[in-house]
């Protein structure tokens, strides 16, 4: 356990002050009083855990919800020796268990949504007693504002019915009293009150005998009295009866409460503690993310590690951050230099942040900080002169001296401010040496303060001693606070003097007055100072060019994905627009081709050449807009295009067959009766359907033919179907078939009149017929050719 003077010494009560101005109850601040430094790392690291957990919810919620939690200890207690709780102690109870469901109920959903792991909520969370039975019975019987409602029983309801009633009856004989004949002149007022907890009128003294009754109460002056009428006794004794029923039916029920409180009062206590400790982990967050602090690593190897470490009682804008580093190959400081310059500054704030680390609070320092579990923590800092047991300033210090020595070990911190200070300067300074080596000699962890300046060559004659000072402007004439670790401290009287004006010959005269070796270390040092100024200054300058560089890579970045996005929103934009020129061309392509067909059928010559230039023109007008889909249709292409293959024309949605390639990049194409110059980037290679197999009824086969005697246009649409009849028929008169089936099913019959009509209007067609009773009767049709 830390020693308590200590916690004192180092303002740890200070911070504990701070962190419960941050707790949302009583619970909370009762857990705060009791708050104090843990010396084992797995407590710790749990405590520290626990804090950022906390932090994270924060966050991600902004809130947790913690209101409505009351202390209600006392309740349980009093309620365990079989007292009764008032109306207000039960609501306060009530409110307490539905803090505790509503708290559940919003890890629960944390927990189901998996944005952040939060383990030791979790485990709290089911640790909370559940209740809600003890909850809703209360709720029945108590409202909000600790009054007991109606509901509460039957009983209380019935009373309660009467009493209205009987005040009710009470009210209206006394405000017909009141209206009555000269009651105007006889009362101080026209109105109905209470006293004694009985109904009365106020009657003006002089008519006291007109009334009659009682009088229960007067005026101040005494012209008014008033006074319980005669006709209202009888009334007024009634209500009081019912009144004495209605109390007696509540302290019945407020009793039969106290009793269910009574059963759960060890699950009471326990859900207080849980809440007290959730309402402090909130407080550790909340204060940390108040102070900017940050969750430091734990280590027991005695190593801290402080980067830009500002004092957590010293104001955000005031206080000077400083990175310290020491525990492992280094494991004392020693920091000289004059007085007022931040020395005793820098001691608190390593002493402070071990002891807030270890009570699992965040420290006001930059992540990546470390700092080690200790077993004891030591200071000596201050004033300690003690009038009470007439001991000096420096007696006084080396009483607590000589008390450390007694206790610290290797697992310990020991702190010493103005080491060997007020007594005689080299008695002191040799004290300070000897008790710095016996400290650090037996192990522990020692970080010291002295003015000395026979200390400043102490650290380059101790292995694992560092010097350290606290700069100082000579040009402001002030200290900056900042700490330099690896340089000595100096003094500047001689520097503060010339600025202030004194004589040039008299900082001389007292300079001859110094050794030699004295200079010669003062001047080594301004030197070590100087240097450490440069290359603090070159270390800023880079690392603001390496600020500037990642400014500039992550706007590069946001431009590009900027550039990236709005790159794929117009590609997005010149698809659709592609897919609807493509959808209008292929509109107007399947009207001209519909009409060519229609022009066929109707006619039975062949179409006039005119028409077929016109129908050229038309198609040829819808390609230029799809050129934009030239390295698509490239780039779907399967194989390379050979003539008699079956191709789909992208522009127009038509399927046609390549006649002869006429360039490198161009074909001839057969759409139907048409027959275009197409680029080959708006034809795609489409492979030729199979066709189901069914008994031939041709006379004449051509042995090595690839055409069919059949043609199965079963669940084609009727424009394709009369395209594939029109290549088929010529097809099969270049194979020199003379006789070919069409299937074309039963249906509606409207693609059998199709190509029946398309059959009796070609003119190598002689003749046609409907199948056989085993060809396949009126579904297929029979065509003999020229």
């Amino acid at each position: 356990m830390i020693a308590e003077r200590a916690l004192r010494t180092l303002e740890f009560y200070k911070i504990r002050d701070e962190v419960a101005k941050y707790c949302t109850s009583s619970l909370g601040k009762a857990k705060i009083d009791e708050l104090l430094p843990s010396t084992d790392i797995n407590e710790v690291n749990r405590l520290l855990e626990e804090m950022d957990e906390g932090a994270q919810v924060l966050r991600v919620k902004g809130n947790v919800p913690m209101g409505g939690i009351f202390d209600i200890r006392m309740h349980a207690k009093r309620a365990q020796i079989g007292g009764s709780l008032s109306p207000m102690e039960l609501m306060e109870v009530s409110s307490t268990i539905r803090a505790s469901r509503i708290l559940r109920q919003f890890f629960e959903g944390i927990r189901e949504e998996g944005d952040i792991q939060i383990p030791h909520f979790l485990e709290k969370k089911e640790s909370m007693p559940i209740l809600t039975a003890l909850e809703h019975d209360i709720n029945m019987c108590i409202d909000d504002n600790g009054g007991v409602l109606d509901s509460a029983s039957s009983t209380l309801r019935t009373i309660r019915q009467q009493l209205r009633a009987q005040e009710s009856r009470v009210r209206e004989r006394l405000e017909s009293l009141i209206r009555g004949k000269n009651a105007s002149k006889m009362l101080s007022d026209s109105i109905v009150t209470i006293r004694n907890d009985r109904y009365v009128i106020p009657v003006k003294q002089e008519y006291r005998s007109h009334y009659g009754g009682i009088v229960h109460d007067q005026s101040s002056s005494g012209q008014t009295l008033f006074i319980e009428p005669d006709a209202v006794v009888q009334a007024n004794n009634e209500v009081r009866r019912l009144k004495m029923k209605e109390k007696e039916e509540i302290d019945r029920i407020l009793q039969m409460l106290s009793a269910q409180v009574q059963e759960v009062a060890h699950e009471l206590f326990e859900l207080v503690e849980v809440l007290g400790e959730i309402d402090l982990i909130l407080a550790k967050a909340k204060y940390g993310s108040a102070k900017k602090c940050s969750k430091p690593e734990m280590n027991t190897e005695g190593y801290i590690n402080l980067r830009k470490a500002r004092h957590p009682l010293i104001p955000i804008d005031e206080v000077v951050a400083n990175d310290i580093e020491f525990g492992r190959d280094v494991t004392a400081i020693v920091i000289t230099g004059p007085n007022t310059g931040g020395k005793t500054v820098t001691l608190k704030t390593v002493g402070l942040f071990t002891l807030m680390a270890q009570a699992g609070l965040p420290i006001p320092a930059l992540d990546g900080s470390e700092l080690a579990v200790f077993d004891q923590v030591f200071a000596d800092i201050g004033d300690e002169q003690s009038i009470e047991q007439s001991l000096s300033t420096f007696s006084s210090h080396m009483v607590n001296i000589v008390d450390i020595l007694t206790k610290f070990d290797e697992h310990s911190l020991v702190i010493f401010d103005e080491l060997g200070a007020g007594t005689d300067p080299q008695e002191g300074a040799a004290l300070a040496i000897s008790l710095l080596d016996e400290v650090h000699g037996r192990g522990a962890r020692v970080i010291a303060t002295t003015h000395y300046p026979e200390l400043k060559a102490y650290a380059y004659n101790r292995p694992g001693v560092e010097n350290a000072s606290v700069e100082f402007d000579v040009e402001t004439l002030s200290p900056t606070y900042r700490l330099l670790i690896g340089v000595p401290g100096r003094s500047n009287a001689f520097e503060i003097s010339k600025r202030l004006g004194l004589p040039e010959h008299i900082i001389k005269h007292a300079q001859s007055f110094t050794g030699t070796d004295r200079r010669e270390v003062d001047s080594m040092i301004a030197s070590l100072e100087k240097s450490r100024r440069e290359s603090e200054r070159d270390a800023e300058q880079s690392k603001e060019l390496l600020e500037q560089a990642e400014h500039l890579k992550k706007d590069l970045e946001e431009q590009l994905k900027q550039y990236e996005n709005q790159k794929e929103k117009l590609e997005e934009k010149a698809k659709e627009k592609a897919r609807k020129i493509v959808e209008q061309a292929t509109r107007e392509a399947e009207g001209v081709m519909s009409e060519l067909r229609k022009m066929q059928m109707d006619q039975a010559s062949s179409i006039k050449e005119h028409q077929l230039i016109d129908a050229k023109k038309r198609l040829e007008a819808a390609m230029p807009e799809n050129r934009v889909l030239k390295k698509a249709a490239k780039a779907n292409q399967t194989r390379e295009l050979k003539p008699n293959d079956e191709v789909k024309v992208i522009s127009f949605g038509q399927k046609g067959t390549l006649v002869e390639k006429v360039s490198a990049n161009e074909w001839i194409v057969q759409i139907g009766i048409l027959k275009m110059k197409l680029p080959e980037t708006d034809l795609q290679y489409t492979k030729p359907e199979k066709q189901k197999e069914t008994r031939t009824m041709a006379t004449l086969k051509k042995r090595d033919s690839h055409v069919k005697l059949e043609l199965d246009l079963r669940g084609e649409r009727y424009e394709d179907a009369i395209v594939r009849v029109e290549k088929y028929i010529d097809d099969a008169l270049l194979s020199n078939y003379h006789q070919v089936s069409i299937i074309h099913g039963k249906g509606t019959g409207a693609l059998r009149q199709g190509v029946q009509q398309y059959l009796k209007k070609h003119p190598r067609v002689k003749s046609y017929r409907f199948g056989e009773a085993g060809e396949g009767g009126s579904g297929v049709t029979v065509a003999e050719l020229k």
